[in-house]
């Protein structure tokens, strides 16, 4: 295989597992299984889908390699069956790049009081997977050994 069209699996596969976590996924679910079925069965698509995605939601880490790795696979092997199913999943990983979240977000308006801050602040609706290392302060001054 063309290592262009396995990165085109690759990234599939990696979308198509973040869609499974995430809320946009019932959106796209029916989208997906339609693609992946090619020539009728969207019933059994549907299935696979669903129990990848109950995997997932289930499992650690360890489940979301296998998954990725399960539909690598599967999208690797529809690619070179079918020539015209990278054009259909190239318009689908730039459509779900796309994706508007499900519902608006409002006016958000943060406000620190309280003094000083020494730090970092960080306000926010979601943070995933972040490490937040904070500086080192440096020695107080003027009250020492001068």
């Amino acid at each position: 295989m063309e290592p262009e069209l396995m990165a085109l699996a690759s990234s599939g596969a990696a979308t198509l597992v973040g869609l499974m976590v995430s809320d946009s996924w019932e959106r796209v679910k029916e989208v997906v299984a339609r693609m992946l079925a090619r020539r009728g069965g969207v019933q059994s698509a549907l299935r696979d889908l669903d129990a990848s995605r109950a995997g997932l939601l289930a499992g650690d880490e360890s489940s979301v390699i296998g998954v990725e790795s399960e539909w690598r696979a599967r999208l690797c092997h529809l690619i070179e069956t079918d020539p015209d199913f990278a054009v259909d999943l190239r318009h689908l990983l730039n459509v779900t790049g796309a994706l508007p979240p499900e519902a608006p977000t409002g006016d958000v308006r943060n406000v620190i009081s309280g003094g000083v801050q020494h730090g970092p602040v960080i306000q926010a609706g979601r943070i995933s997977g972040q490490v937040l290392r904070l500086p080192r302060h440096p020695p107080a001054s003027g009250g020492g050994d001068g």
